[in-house]
């Protein structure tokens, strides 16, 4: 059986190959540049792109599950209208594991286009949108299916690395706002169980982290696994959105950015802690310590990272 595993090189996909791998499964990378691709000893590195759909032939030959990264709803309507999905399934693609997002759980409501919508209630409109439509989009096609929904990414922390690596304080609002972050781990290891076993087929998990974690406790425990102490200054609303526009955020993107923060500060009402990664594992997920562990050399000034190695 050969799995083809789409998004392998991104933060998810790539945990996604190597628990493959480790499982003894034979693993097919799709990626738009498999020679820069540096993925595990055995994997079949194959050129792919959801916009391209004269390469998605050989990308599915021989497959018969996939993990299904969610730019694929920009394929939906390529080439033949087909759509990647589609063709996955002629080519004799029997399952499919989503990559999708908490979003795609909400109850629907929101009209995504409605201009009287805060920025925030829009955007996650939009999000649930385009996610539920992938998930509808491979339900349709009457093969088997798992979704799996991660919320909101500790890997999201990474955009204050270079601030960290200089030495700087890491700005922003709202120190008190925070989410359950889940680690990319454990939302692949979800993944693969629902590739590898059968009984997740028909299943929808939202993954989250094991509880929330404010902006503040984040830039400790990266100050902890460092061995560093980060300063953690908090911007006002207004200083926030300034600098995010001057820095090349779109106004729509940063307003609601300052709405999720906002929301989240006496609890992260819109996206509580989930039990399903402990229903499928028997364990807690991992918490964010433990991926500012796995993750402290992005943090480490080069002269730091150099004496580590």
């Amino acid at each position: 059986m050969t799995i083809l595993v789409t998004g392998a090189t991104g933060n998810i996909g790539r945990h996604v190959v190597d628990r493959l791998v480790g499982a003894g499964q034979r693993v097919r990378a799709m990626t738009r540049d498999p020679r820069a691709a540096r993925l595990a000893d055995g994997v079949e590195a194959v050129y792919g792109d959801f916009e391209r759909p004269e390469t998605w032939a050989d990308a599915l030959d021989g497959v018969e599950r996939v993990h299904l990264f969610p730019f694929a709803y920009v394929a939906a309507g390529a080439g033949d209208g087909a759509g990647f999905v589609e063709q996955a399934v002629r080519a004799g693609v029997h399952r499919f594991v989503v990559h999708s997002a908490a979003a795609a759980g909400f109850a629907p409501g929101d009209e995504p286009g409605d201009r009287t919508l805060s920025p925030l209630r829009r955007h996650l409109a939009e999000e649930r949108q385009a996610h539920r439509g992938l998930e509808l989009m491979v339900e349709a096609t009457g093969a088997e299916w798992t979704h799996v929904r991660p919320g909101l990414l500790a890997v999201n922390a990474l955009r204050w690395a270079e601030r960290i690596r200089a030495g700087q304080a890491v700005r922003e609002p709202y120190g008190a706002a925070g989410y359950p972050l889940v680690h990319e781990a454990d939302v692949a290891e979800v993944a693969v169980a629902a590739l590898v076993g059968d009984s997740h087929v028909g299943a929808a998990y939202t993954i989250t982290g094991p509880a929330k974690v404010s902006q503040a406790e984040q830039v400790r425990a990266i100050g902890a696994a460092i061995g560093e102490e980060i300063r953690f200054e908090e911007l006002t609303p207004e200083e926030a959105r300034e600098q995010w526009i001057h820095d090349g955020c779109p106004e729509e993107t940063a307003d609601w950015l300052i709405g999720l923060l906002a929301a989240a500060v006496e609890g992260p009402e819109l996206l509580p802690p989930s039990t399903a990664f402990h229903r499928i594992t028997g364990r807690s997920p991992r918490s964010f310590t433990r991926w500012a562990l796995d993750h402290a050399a992005d943090f480490r000034p080069p002269a730091r990272t150099e004496e580590a190695a």
